[in-house]
């Protein structure tokens, strides 16, 4: 019997993840990444992320991909410009 489709993993890779024995961190990564790639344009992954890091976290928090998801559900650093000559001089000059 198939397993309902998650609107949240439509592919199922989280959840395939988490049954994989012995994955690293660096597998993990990768796995994300193929999931956020296939994620709704208007799907904000950092609350999905949020989501599946609660869902499957709870059971399982010492796994590598509950790192990865609680990374990926914290909020991104804010871009900022240095200011002064240096925020103006070309990357290849500096």
């Amino acid at each position: 019997m198939a397993e309902a489709r998650d609107p949240d993993d439509p592919k199922g890779l989280i959840r395939e993840a988490y049954r994989i024995g012995g994955i690293t961190e660096g597998e993990c990564r990768s796995i994300y990444l193929d999931w956020a790639l296939s994620l709704a344009q208007d799907a904000p992954a950092t609350a999905v992320s949020a989501r599946l890091a609660d869902r499957y976290g709870s059971k399982a928090p010492d796994h590598p991909m509950t790192h990865v998801l609680a990374e990926g559900a914290a909020a991104a650093p804010t871009a900022r410009r240095r200011g002064g000559w240096r925020g103006r001089k070309p990357l290849s000059e500096r």
